[in-house]
């Protein structure tokens, strides 16, 4: 006899709508995750901010930890994760261990696939944010999204 196994999907948030951070440029993104950073000297890795259309915070994900200069981006968990919170945009931020603020080509070119697999989705890529210890490099802000 064949099995089917069920799929569910959740999204659970016990944080109120008035009581949502909002995020109105870049800094306020940096000032809210910077101090949640674990490791932001030794590994890199890729969060993402989800919000709703009013810019405030559904939730973060982490979406990736990777090594010393790298983290693989998994396109369809950022999106599958987007969509379970019906989330209208997001903001990718990751860091840089080594303190160099300036985008490699690989952080450009996923960035314009992530950027181009929204609007599919019609769900906003607000920006995309490097973050080292004591700084911030945004694309948003540099015209590169």
């Amino acid at each position: 006899m064949d099995q089917l196994a069920e799929i569910t999907v959740n999204y659970s948030t016990k944080v109120k709508s008035t009581d949502r951070a909002k995020i109105g440029n870049p800094r306020s993104a940096v000032n809210l995750v910077r101090d949640s950073w674990e490791e932001i000297n030794i590994r890199e890795s890729m969060k993402v901010l989800y919000l709703n259309r009013a810019n405030k915070v559904l939730g973060i994900y982490e979406l990736s930890k990777g090594g010393i200069s790298s983290t693989v981006i998994d396109i369809r968990l950022l999106f599958a994760t987007a969509l379970k919170s019906l989330s209208c945009s997001v903001i990718l931020l990751h860091n840089h261990p080594s303190g160099n603020l300036q985008p490699s080509q690989a952080d450009i070119n996923i960035t314009n696939k992530i950027n181009e697999a929204g609007k599919l989705l019609d769900i906003q890529v607000l920006d995309h944010i490097i973050l080292t210890e004591d700084s911030y490099f945004s694309f948003q802000e540099e015209g590169l999204i």
